[in-house]
């Protein structure tokens, strides 16, 4: 790893102890939800998570650009100066519909993702074209993201590489974080909620219970959060219960860090 590679990179690093970690990732955070991510950020700080990796939305669904609202801009800055990491988060976060598309397009795209699966079949150019783009709105800004994350965790491999060109580090899917400079690949699969429905509700519920109990071997567990779980209280609670018992055994992290410190133990073995 280069200097400049480290510096970018400082892991707050438990030596007295060799617990685990898990990130908490706060998605689709935007203008429009500044103030439902606050309170957010406020309850994982209660419950004693004071640092997380905010998933922002440079254009969140074409209401304008995020990096032009002062006070927005300003709140990420203090955020950062705080420890939590700024991510790109797609750039529009959708995908129109099209003409012809198969069956299964149609699924992944309409229903399992409502029309926001931006990244999931974009050619290399046009993911190219939007990363850099959000990368350098937002360093323009005097925001520092590493990490790229497509919406719904769609990403193809064009989108992928894409990444990697632009100078993004990491990347992470529904059931991996992937370093982007070294190949490294960690699954683990994150805890996500669906609460369009109250079907959807009950299943994510049980789902998560179950999935829970299977990260406790994992080095690396996760946890993402949208806007919207915190307005159903079930979910809510649960989201609380995992905080609760992950702080008792993890170390509350970011993504950046995490890769920085896997970084730094790889060089050191």
């Amino acid at each position: 790893m280069t200097e400049a590679v480290a510096a970018d990179f400082l892991p707050v690093l438990a030596a007295e102890s060799p617990r685990r970690s898990f990130v908490v990732s706060v998605h689709d955070v935007a203008p429009c939800t500044r103030e439902a991510s606050g309170k957010i950020i406020a309850a994982l700080k209660d419950a004693g998570v004071r640092t997380a990796s905010l998933l922002v939305v440079p254009n969140y669904h074409r209401q304008g650009s995020a990096t032009e609202d002062p006070g927005f801009v300003s709140w990420l800055r203090d955020l950062e100066a705080r420890g939590y990491e700024v991510v790109i988060h797609g750039y529009f976060h959708e995908r129109p519909r099209r003409a012809k598309e198969r069956i299964a397009e149609k699924f992944m795209t309409r229903i399992y993702t409502r029309d926001e699966a931006e990244f999931f079949d974009l050619d290399y150019d046009e993911a190219f074209a939007r990363i850099t783009r959000a990368r350098d709105e937002f360093k323009a800004a005097r925001l520092s993201p590493l990490g790229f994350v497509a919406p719904a965790w769609l990403l193809n491999a064009e989108g992928e590489r894409a990444a990697r060109d632009a100078g993004m580090q990491y990347t992470t899917r529904i059931n991996s974080v992937l370093d982007l400079l070294t190949g490294e690949l960690e699954p683990t699969r994150s805890l996500v909620y669906s609460t369009e429905s109250g079907w959807r509700r009950a299943i994510s519920l049980g789902w998560n219970a179950a999935l829970a109990r299977t990260l406790e071997m994992r080095e690396l567990a996760r946890l993402s959060i949208h806007p919207p779980d915190f307005t159903e209280p079930k979910i809510r609670t649960q989201i609380l219960q995992f905080i609760e018992r992950f702080v008792r055994t993890r170390n509350a992290t970011t993504y950046r860090d995490w890769i920085g410190s896997q970084r730094t133990n790889r060089k050191a073995v």
